[in-house]
């Protein structure tokens, strides 16, 4: 991946995470999920609500993709057309890191060495194709599922999970996601599965 990408944007993105991760906060913590298996959490994740941020506010086709690495670490890839569905593809790739393997659930991301952020897989369902990963702050929410396509019913209860929690969840928008341009792109990252990075470092 080139520098231009390692660089501006994550530090931004990053920066903007540690500002907010220390906010005080009239609600008791979020829980995390109980049910991850992080060895199952892993694979390819399609984005289909989320919280825009400086790098992605025009993101179309995200996926993010998560493989364990052998020493422990979550090799992530972020992946998203720019702007449109033809667009730039945009490749980001963030460490994840497991503090406690007691609470899987539990992530920090790093961006930017040496800075970490934290983050919580805060419902996974019990078939584990429907997840939402957030920042502790509760502003930020990424809701993501196997499959690119997701019931207006499921969206609507995920989004009345994140509600009841006391999320913000006015900043969250729905990822456009059409891969019908994009078959070859869909096949690689289901090919990969869980095995193997989806782009290398």
């Amino acid at each position: 991946m080139s520098r231009t990408r390692r660089s501006f944007p994550i530090y931004l993105l990053c920066s903007l995470a540690l500002a907010t991760a220390g906010c005080a906060s009239k609600h008791a913590p979020v829980q995390a999920a109980e049910n991850v298996v992080l060895k199952d959490f892993m694979g390819a994740w399609y984005v289909i609500g989320y919280t825009p941020l400086f790098v992605d506010k025009t993101a179309h086709n995200a996926v993010e993709h998560y493989y364990l690495n052998d020493n422990g670490k979550v090799e992530t890839t972020y992946q998203f057309r720019k702007g449109s569905l033809d667009g730039e593809l945009k490749t980001y790739q963030p460490t994840g890191f497991v503090p406690n393997p007691e609470t899987p659930a539990k992530w920090q991301m790093q961006f930017i060495w040496p800075f970490k952020s934290d983050y919580i897989i805060f419902h996974l369902s019990a078939d584990g194709q429907q997840t939402i990963v957030v920042h502790p702050n509760r502003k930020y929410a990424w809701i993501m599922q196997r499959s690119p396509e997701m019931e207006s019913e499921d969206y609507t209860r995920l989004m009345g999970l994140l509600k009841s929690a006391d999320f913000r969840t006015e900043n969250i928008q729905r990822m456009p996601q059409d891969w019908s341009q994009e078959p070859e792109r869909k096949a690689k990252i289901e090919k990969v599965g869980n095995k193997a990075p989806l782009a290398p470092r």
